[in-house]
């Protein structure tokens, strides 16, 4: 009896299986010796990929490695979000649950997670860092419900991904029960943004009465 077939690529689903194999003997190594390409070659051996492989699935070494990294939490956050029904949420209460849902997703490899934040640190690697983290609070975004496709589109991913990162940073060093010290940080960090934006409200309503700008400066030219 003929297979049936299913529409999907055969090569696509093993590179996918072999990328997530040889990410996963990775994280294991990452810990003690961070991410490097002898950890990736290490890796690679362990999960049965050969040089050429794995010179494909990871073309800059270990660059693309942390990118695979950050990619799979990205994927295991957005799965997280799928269930937590955001909608019904408050917006303070959807970024909470967005960023919480990533630092789950990195949990089991925390220390891995920490060798990656300073690998990327580093200055050759801080273009790669920014567009990670970019990816990851626009997932966030876009699973808030975020439509925005004005100026709000960037300075919401800006203000994000700086409350993001600086959890993250008190997140590696949070040693407490439940990790309590860090949702705390978070919800400061929250809280500071709401009034932010309180504030940025009251000025756009302060500023309705006042004459536009140019009449302001024609007045004063004049005298």
């Amino acid at each position: 009896m003929p297979s049936r077939k299913t529409g999907a690529k055969p090569g696509a689903r093993s590179e996918d299986a072999l990328r997530a194999a040889v990410l996963a003997a990775a994280l294991n190594h990452a810990p003690f010796d961070g991410f490097t390409d002898k950890v990736l070659e290490r890796a690679g051996k362990e999960a049965g990929a050969d040089a050429k492989a794995l010179a494909k699935l990871f073309p800059n070494g270990a660059m693309s490695l942390v990118e695979a990294f950050s990619e799979s939490a990205d994927r295991e956050m957005e799965k997280k979000l799928a269930r937590a029904k955001l909608s019904s949420m408050k917006i303070r209460d959807r970024i909470k649950t967005a960023i919480s849902a990533r630092l789950d997703a990195m949990r089991p490899h925390k220390e891995a997670a920490r060798r990656a934040a300073a690998f990327l640190t580093l200055p050759p690697h801080a273009a790669l860092g920014l567009k990670l983290v970019y990816r990851t609070v626009d997932s966030m975004w876009r699973a808030a419900g975020d439509t925005s496709t004005d100026f709000n589109f960037y300075t919401k991913r800006a203000i994000l991904a700086g409350v993001y990162s600086s959890t993250l940073m008190r997140w590696f060093t949070d040693e407490s029960a439940d990790e309590h010290q860090t949702m705390e940080f978070l919800g400061r960090r929250i809280e500071d943004v709401m009034r932010f934006e309180k504030f940025k409200a009251q000025l756009r309503e302060s500023a309705k009465g006042l004459p536009p700008l140019s009449e302001i400066l024609g007045g004063a030219r004049g005298k």
